[in-house]
């Protein structure tokens, strides 16, 4: 059994992270609830944008636009959606899991990635696997420049034929304990299957429109998964530092009686030797 001076030591360095696994869930719970507000003002524009999209793409308009541009598929990207940091529990594993899975798909066409954070391209570049472009480092609040950026690139691999058909997987957030990981299709736009086919009446062209409308589309779209993915991570993170921070507590209370237990033993033992010491001079 371990000393008493060698729990005491343990009991205090498990205290101390404690200390920190606590801290790090409250600064966690306190950027959840702003970037909970992000995501909840970009949903309704982004998801009206898509209907609008599809069922201008299912009107039968003669509509041109290199963007909605259909051609056979043999090459699909995959915008891959992680995280920087880690200890936010099983957020990254499971995003990597739906990628793996998508990228295991056996049907004869060639799967490529374009990475967004460290913990997803660490994993796919250890493996060997093909990846177009990456992107790090956009911090706990990304924003629509970022976005952006990582539009004008997808954009630029589907206009040059690179890609034919572009995918998404991010981490819907649901809830504090629920995130769950999504594929959702990106490009070419899909016609609306609710059965509307609206009349648009577009000025002062289409191709103006389109040029403008388009693009936007591309960046609303990644900006609102980026907005999803970091509140799903910090969700996953303020449960997993509030899991560590009850399991600190738990081992405290072990050590704590273990360290007893070895006092206890330590002073039974000095009196049963004191006892023997003054039967032996009797």
């Amino acid at each position: 059994m371990a000393g008493v001076r060698d729990i005491r030591r343990r009991i205090r360095s498990v205290a101390n992270m404690e200390q920190i696994t606590k801290a790090m869930k409250m600064v966690a719970a306190s950027k959840l609830r702003r970037a909970q507000e992000k995501v909840t003002a970009s949903r309704p524009y982004a998801e009206r944008l898509q209907a609008m999209l599809g069922r201008l793409a299912a009107s039968g308009s003669e509509l041109s636009h290199p963007l909605l541009e259909r051609r056979p598929v043999q090459n699909i990207g995959y915008i891959l959606v992680s995280s920087d940091k880690g200890l936010c529990g099983g957020f990254n594993t499971n995003l990597i899991r739906a990628a793996r899975e998508e990228l295991a798909t056996l049907d004869g066409k060639n799967r490529l990635l374009v990475t967004i954070g460290l913990k997803g391209l660490d994993f796919f570049r250890r493996r060997g696997a093909p990846i177009l472009a990456q992107f790090t480092g956009l911090g706990d609040s990304p924003d629509f420049a970022a976005a952006r950026r990582i539009a004008n690139r997808v954009t630029e691999l589907y206009t040059s034929g690179e890609l034919d058909e572009v995918y998404v997987i991010y981490a819907r957030f649901i809830s504090v304990l629920n995130q769950t990981p999504t594929v959702r299709k990106l490009l070419p736009i899909e016609p609306a299957t609710d059965g509307g086919r609206d009349e648009y009446i577009i000025e002062p062209s289409p191709a103006a429109v389109l040029n403008l409308l388009l693009p936007g589309y591309i960046e609303s779209r990644l900006f609102n998964a980026l907005l999803e993915s970091k509140a799903s991570e910090l969700g996953a993170k303020m449960t997993a530092m509030d899991s560590a921070t009850e399991n600190a507590k738990e081992m405290i209370d072990k050590l704590t009686l273990a360290m007893n237990r070895a006092r206890q033993a330590a002073i039974t033992t000095e009196i049963t030797e004191i006892v023997g010491g003054a039967a032996a001079l009797e």
